[in-house]
């Protein structure tokens, strides 16, 4: 049966709505794969970028880890004054971390793999500074206070190695995302070290071992005494006397210290000053006690003493001397 015309019109009007709806189709797909694409390649290159950055982060830590475990590991062979400056270069190294891990927060990535890595540093960070306070207060070092910013941590290699284990998951989490980062993992050999008991050893180092030792390095009378035997001060016909007493810290610690003077008249009432303080390692300070009352033609006896350490090899902790005023000159 022919077709009529109006058949043949429906049929060439539905052909040309179908075409269409293909080119449509086509011309969406290919939208779509563009904004695909597109989306894409700024991921693929955000992931990079972080994951060149935070393998830097976590190669500075293993390296600080491996330079940690071994000064732990090797540190009796050193003096102190090497071992706390070894100490304190490390400490000195962790709050770039911080700010380094920071600047990773941006742009947020997959799995919140930003977040993971400036929380864990934090940990980190906190953990190993109270891990080397600690070595440090054992061993009677001079050591910094946590910084107010930073926590204390009752367990650091415990902390360590369990942020150690978080790290080491976590580090998956951009593999099957744009780039195929892989982070690398954090190494915990100091921790494990500390962990196992071996800074008893450590401790116990005799080389490491506190040697407290001060003494009077040098007593300077003000006016200056006329020539006299030693341990004779004749002094000019004065109502008074200013004293400076050099004091020296001769060991590698936090070392305090009182210096006790004592001016002791043949006749009438003593005069006497205490004063207190804390010398740094291998420090010395000036004690500047208040004026003393002389009178003239006195005789005393000056005596200047150190209490809080034994004396150093080669000095003393107290000096004693004959007091002679002369007369005033007047009759």
């Amino acid at each position: 049966m022919a077709r009529t015309r109006a058949q043949r019109r429906r049929q060439t009007l539905f052909l040309a709505l179908a075409l269409a709806a293909t080119l449509l189709a086509l011309l969406f797909a290919r939208d779509v794969t563009r904004s695909a694409h597109g989306a894409i390649g700024p991921r693929r290159s955000e992931n990079r970028s972080f994951g060149q950055l935070a393998s830097q982060l976590v190669a500075q830590e293993n390296e600080f880890d491996s330079h940690l475990a071994y000064l732990l590991a090797n540190g009796q062979s050193l003096t102190r004054p090497v071992f706390a400056a070894r100490l304190g270069q490390l400490d000195q190294l962790l709050p770039t971390w911080v700010s380094e891990a920071d600047q990773l927060r941006r742009p947020r990535l997959a799995h919140g793999i930003n977040d993971a890595v400036a929380q864990l540093t934090e940990q980190r960070v906190d953990a190993y500074q109270s891990l080397l306070a600690s070595v440090a207060r054992a061993l009677s070092l001079p050591w910094p206070a946590i910084p107010a910013s930073s926590k204390a941590v009752a367990d650091p290699a415990q902390t360590l190695l369990d942020t150690s284990r978080e790290w080491n998951f976590d580090r998956w989490g951009l593999a099957l995302e744009p780039g195929r980062v892989t982070l690398p993992a954090l190494a915990s050999a100091s921790a494990t070290f500390d962990a196992t008991n071996g800074l008893s050893t450590l401790f116990a180092a005799p080389s490491l071992a506190p040697a407290r030792g001060i003494g009077i390095a040098a007593v300077e009378v003000t006016p200056s005494p006329l020539p006299a035997p030693a341990g004779t001060l004749v002094l000019s016909p004065v109502t008074s006397i200013r004293l400076g007493v050099s004091v020296v810290n001769a060991g590698y610690v936090n070392q305090p210290v009182t210096l006790r003077v004592t001016l002791r008249p043949a006749h009438g009432a003593a005069q006497s000053q205490t004063i207190s303080t804390t010398l740094g390692p291998l420090r010395s300070f000036a004690f500047v006690p208040n004026l003393f009352t002389t009178a003239p033609s006195e005789h005393a006896t000056l005596t200047i003493s150190l209490i809080g350490a034994p004396a150093a090899s080669g000095m003393t902790r107290s000096r004693t001397y004959q007091v002679t005023m002369a007369p005033s000159g007047n009759g």
